[in-house]
């Protein structure tokens, strides 16, 4: 499946985002996951607008998923949502929610914003492609992608260890966690733009494991498309506490 889209700059993103008012609480959260939505909608993730339901298609799981301006923002950039849209969101009648909702919402898989449900659900999304053996070839062996985009902070709960555990033992090589780290994790992580710290939560448990600067678009790109073969694939986005 290719797909051709148009170049969006980070300026039209930020344009579209600020037609959404009212969340300033959670503004800066959109923020920080604004660099990597625009890598993966643009440069990594195969789908179609016009096919949002398509069994070929990537899955892309927004875990972090309150202040989700700047997922709505890419969405629309895309094609899925119409701009106008944008204006009305959160309002009485509007399919934009504080969440994003999965039933309402084109390209949207699952409803989010309850910390620490994306990874697990992630987890099984790619065992049941697997299962499928959806669309697998020569330049996807192992079929359409599952990439979640988690926060730092989401994996002090408990259930994003047993599905890190789970996923790299099971060798789930479909699976993509994108974190986005701005040192707002309740223990802490050690290591600083390393593959230490929090990158060492995958590595022990069999995974390939990446740490970048959450801002650099090349980077970004080349950690997302890194060689992980039959493991799982880490990809730790720091960007500053300020931005978060």
């Amino acid at each position: 499946m290719t797909i051709t889209r148009p170049p969006v700059t980070r300026s039209e993103l930020h344009r579209l985002m600020s037609l959404m008012t009212g969340d300033e609480k959670h503004s800066a959260a959109a923020t920080s996951t604004l660099d990597v939505l625009h890598v993966l909608y643009d440069r990594v993730l195969h789908v179609d607008p016009a096919r949002p339901d398509d069994p070929a298609r990537d899955r892309f799981l927004l875990s972090k998923g309150h202040g989700p301006m700047a997922f709505y923002a890419v969405l629309a950039a895309h094609g899925f949502l119409a701009e106008s849209e944008l204006v009305g969101w959160a309002d009485h009648g509007s399919r934009l929610g504080l969440h994003p909702d999965r039933t309402l919402i084109p390209g949207v898989e699952i409803g989010s914003g309850s910390l620490g449900h994306g990874l697990p659900i992630a987890v099984g999304t790619a065992l049941g492609l697997r299962a499928r053996r959806i669309a697998t070839g020569p330049d996807r062996p192992h079929g359409p992608r599952v990439v979640v985009l988690v926060g730092d902070a989401e994996l002090d709960e408990g259930s994003n260890h047993e599905a890190i555990a789970y996923a790299g033992r099971r060798g789930l090589a479909n699976l993509t966690a994108v974190v986005v780290d701005n040192a707002s994790a309740t223990h802490g992580w050690p290591g600083v733009w390393s593959e230490t710290g929090l990158a060492e939560r995958f590595l022990v448990e069999g995974w390939r494991a990446i740490t970048v600067d959450g801002r650099d678009h090349d980077a970004l790109e080349l950690a997302l498309d890194a060689a992980h073969h039959d493991r799982p694939l880490a990809v730790v986005a720091r960007v500053e506490p300020k931005d978060s």
